[in-house]
């Protein structure tokens, strides 16, 4: 049987391109002895994906010429030759963008407990690593107190849209997204219960940020970096807290543009802290109870934007860094593959 699967065909040079990925075919893996098979239902599509692409150095290696896209992802078990797997599990982990995956001792899987109540969907999202970056972020990483006012990049996505509502949550007295066009703005507000929203593409975001937030910023949850994040800076309130989680301003060919106001730390006393969630692994079966319990009692809300088809994966990262989603972007590779 054969295996489809998306490789990385060259490096790009600045925006992804027809000619990035391509896709094609081997044979199925074998499982060995110690392995289980994986077929692989569902991808995440997470801007890191684009920084993988690049020849640079980075918390994990860049994908080498030829081989599979790196990325995470969910699938069952058909296959085991290790007691840590049962055929009919459902797995999520670093999948790769292709349809059949091993677990082995160097690629290991969580399998997802049975009677969550969610979909599998749901689970990718606000169960995945990007509901639990947003909960690191905001409480371990951010130091979220009770009455702060908060502001949030790509306040839209995935993990800003659970990050917003997670400061809520704890006692933020103001929770601000920034997000691109009146569209997502409006989502931010009425889907996702933040106070207001600003779209970055109008101008003047400084200004804006100072009239929304008079009393300055305490923590800002960044995803975007570039002059969103200069604005914010221009409006730290004192001792405030910058969790930085990404880029994606910088990632997809974009020009970089230089921090103005990082004097605002100094004159502030505030704090900037980058952070990767591989870090805290320790946390993560807590954190997706608390996240399972809020989505089931109806105190979190989600969306997930599905796409159809491991072969439009390469346009689902464009899409993602267009900033052209809603929610969390997931690929369906086969619909089969579900919690039911």
């Amino acid at each position: 049987m054969e295996n489809r699967r998306v490789v990385l065909a060259e490096r790009p040079r600045g925006r992804l391109g027809a000619s990035t990925t391509r896709l094609e075919s081997g044979e199925r893996p074998a499982c060995a002895e110690g392995e289980a098979l994986i077929r692989v239902g569902m991808l995440s599509i997470d801007a890191t994906i684009r920084t993988w692409m690049d020849d640079a150095p980075g918390y994990l290696p860049p994908i080498e010429l030829g081989g599979v896209v790196r990325g995470a992802g969910a699938g069952v078990v058909v296959e085991s030759r290790t007691p840590r797997y049962a055929v009919g599990d459902v797995v999520v982990g670093m999948t790769g963008w292709q349809e059949w995956t091993l677990a082995t001792d160097e690629v290991r899987f969580s399998v997802v407990p049975v009677g969550l109540g969610l979909d599998l969907a749901t689970v990718m999202n606000v169960l995945g690593v990007t509901g639990v970056t947003a909960w690191v972020g905001v409480r371990e990483v951010g130091g979220l107190r009770e009455g702060d006012t908060v502001v949030v990049s790509a306040a839209g996505g995935a993990t800003g849209s659970v990050a917003g509502q997670l400061a809520r949550e704890g006692g933020a007295r103001t929770v601000i997204g920034i997000a691109g066009g009146p569209e997502k703005c409006q989502e931010v507000v009425e889907t996702y219960r933040f106070d207001a929203c600003l779209d970055y593409r109008e101008a003047n975001l400084a200004a804006r940020l100072r009239e929304a937030c008079p009393q300055g910023v305490d923590l800002y949850f960044d995803n975007v970096g570039g002059a969103v994040l200069d604005a914010v800076l221009a409006n730290l309130a004192m001792h405030a807290r910058v969790a930085l989680c990404g880029a994606i301003a910088q990632y997809d060919g974009a020009e970089r543009q230089g921090l103005l106001n990082t004097a605002a730390l100094i004159t502030r006393r505030g704090t900037m802290r980058g952070f990767i969630v591989l870090d805290y692994l320790e946390h993560f079966a807590r954190v997706q109870g608390e996240l399972a319990a809020m989505v089931r009692a109806g105190r979190l809300a989600h969306r997930e934007h599905l796409v159809e088809g491991l072969d439009r994966a390469p346009d689902a990262l464009s899409m993602l860094l267009r900033g052209e989603n809603h929610g969390k972007t997931l690929v369906v590779v086969d619909p089969a593959v579900t919690l039911a």
